[in-house]
């Protein structure tokens, strides 16, 4: 497991980075959220020695690291950093053999990975030729290459349509149900909120919430519920202990004062109709995100 704990940086007096602590587990995908200038990359560079650091300590299954355990990372940094005169085969295979692979071996992986990201037909173009998009996958491929032990993801999805997004998405879960422990930023909440397990919230330097995408939900849920119902639903405003957020005749989204009002509601309801559904709701990442970071 990788351990960030107390981790401190400063930029002269502006301090970037103030008592950061999380992990990043084996076989589990963790989602570094955050608005422009968070700390994200500053952190992600100090994970990976890029940049040092005033205090606190970083850990790969409780001991420091080092430059051998770093060889064993795949980096994604969100500036672009391939040749552009290669060949899209050629770099992934030089950068496999820079981690010791033959040719073959190296051939063969580049081969392989690049076709599971849907580049097989642009294997011999040079990397200047290709979208922006491509680029992205094939940046992710050179992270990929040698199979990492911690694979850190800077924005992997920026510039990714929707289909791409599926496959990188699809190539990331594999990597993890393999054990690789994976770290990665995201400014599209939604698709964090949909890929990873674990999620890391961080806003001017601070760690404003992590753990489990299912603690986060349930640590900021409301007394918000829907009922959706075969009646009409407009009596809802006329409860005690109700607020109405969402109204459209047999649907309603309302938030309750207390656990006692919402079961009253379902009984009321039950008494006026056939009920559909009843349900709390739970907050997205985004409600949360705009939550925590006030």
């Amino acid at each position: 497991m990788l351990q960030l704990r107390g981790i401190v940086k400063s930029y002269g007096d502006r301090r970037a980075l103030d008592d950061v602590s999380f992990d990043v587990a084996p076989g589990r995908l963790t989602g570094f959220v955050g608005g422009n200038g968070a700390g994200k990359t500053t952190t992600m560079r100090i994970v990976l020695g890029l940049l040092a650091h005033e205090a606190g300590d970083v850990t790969l299954d409780g001991t420091p690291l080092t430059a051998a355990d770093r060889r064993d990372f795949g980096y994604m940094p969100e500036e672009r950093g391939l040749y552009p005169k290669m060949k899209v085969l050629e770099q992934i295979v030089y950068l496999a053999r820079l981690h010791g692979f033959s040719k073959q071996d190296a051939t063969e992986r580049a081969t392989a990975l690049l076709e599971q990201l849907g580049l097989g037909e642009r294997l011999n173009d040079n990397v200047e030729s290709l979208s922006l998009g491509n680029q992205q996958r094939a940046q992710i491929a050179a992270s990929l290459v040698h199979d990492p032990k911690v694979l850190i993801l800077d924005e992997p999805f920026s510039g990714l349509d929707p289909l791409a997004v599926d496959v990188v998405a699809g190539v990331l879960q594999e990597r993890a149900s393999q054990g690789t422990s994976v770290l990665f930023s995201s400014h599209q909440l939604d698709v964090v909120e949909r890929l990873c397990d674990d999620l890391v919230i961080i806003a001017g330097g601070v760690i404003r919430a992590s753990g489990s995408r299912e603690q986060l939900r349930a640590a900021h849920s409301s007394h918000r519920y829907e009922l959706v119902s075969s009646g009409d639903t407009g009596w809802l405003r006329e409860q005690p202990g109700i607020e109405v957020v969402d109204f459209a005749g047999g649907y309603a989204v309302f938030e309750a004062h207390t656990d006692a009002a919402a079961q009253d509601v379902l009984r009321q309801a039950v008494a006026r109709g056939d009920v559909a559904s009843f349900a709390p709701q739970h907050p997205s990442l985004a409600q949360i995100f705009k939550e925590v970071i006030q």
